[in-house]
């Protein structure tokens, strides 16, 4: 898959994972949580601008407190697991979740220097009455370059809110990617060592990226 238009991609999946700030009828529309988001989180961005210019960490203060408290992990983590879901015990699905939380918080501050203003075009709302799961699309726009495709899928929960778990960047599954990488380490080294690999890759410091 094309780096650039992976982190493109990721870039914008950190606009959706979130409706911490959003109205209850917001998280009830996984389209106009979408739209509402985004614009919420880029606000932010934008008005801290000089702080993060100065210390790039102040994105995964930003990710914590704006994303964190509603990203889907525990569904994705599962989702990783996969086969490996059962053979493992709760104490240590715990761990992992939470190491899988964390990795997420760092690689999607990490992703957020990437943020040059770009224009994200949102196509039309779908008819999901009845649905559990809704794909979102939108096309990124960068001056002299072909458009970008890029769906994010969002689950339904009991209580009737929608919450992004996964982004398809043309045609690539971000989840299915990482499912296939860690269900790899997993089945190598087992679930307590790629826990511990999560943490210590979320440790490291948060450095501008560059799509170049």
């Amino acid at each position: 898959m094309n780096t650039k238009i992976l982190n493109i991609g990721l870039l914008l999946a950190t606009l959706i994972f979130s409706s911490n700030a959003s109205a209850e009828t917001i998280k009830e529309d996984p389209f106009k949580l979408v739209q509402v988001v985004a614009q919420e989180l880029f606000d932010r961005i934008a008005r801290e601008q000089s702080v993060i210019q100065q210390d790039p960490e102040q994105l995964r203060v930003v990710v914590a407190e704006e994303l964190a408290p509603s990203i889907n992990y525990k569904f994705a983590a599962a989702k990783v697991l996969g086969p490996y879901y059962k053979n493992s015990t709760k104490a240590q699905r715990a761990e992992f979740y939470e190491a899988f939380r964390e990795y997420l918080i760092a690689t999607y501050a990490g992703i957020l220097t990437l943020y040059k203003d770009q224009q994200v075009v949102f196509e039309p709302a779908t008819d999901i009455d009845g649905k559990r799961r809704a794909q979102v699309k939108v096309r990124v726009l960068d001056e002299g370059k072909p458009d970008i495709r890029i769906e994010f899928i969002l689950r339904k929960n009991k209580e009737g809110e929608w919450a992004a778990y996964d982004m398809v960047a043309e045609g690539i599954s971000v989840l299915s990617s990482k499912t296939k990488e860690l269900q790899g380490l997993i089945r190598q080294q087992g679930i307590e060592s790629v826990t511990e690999l999560l943490l210590e890759k979320s440790a490291k410091p948060i450095l501008v990226k560059s799509l170049g």
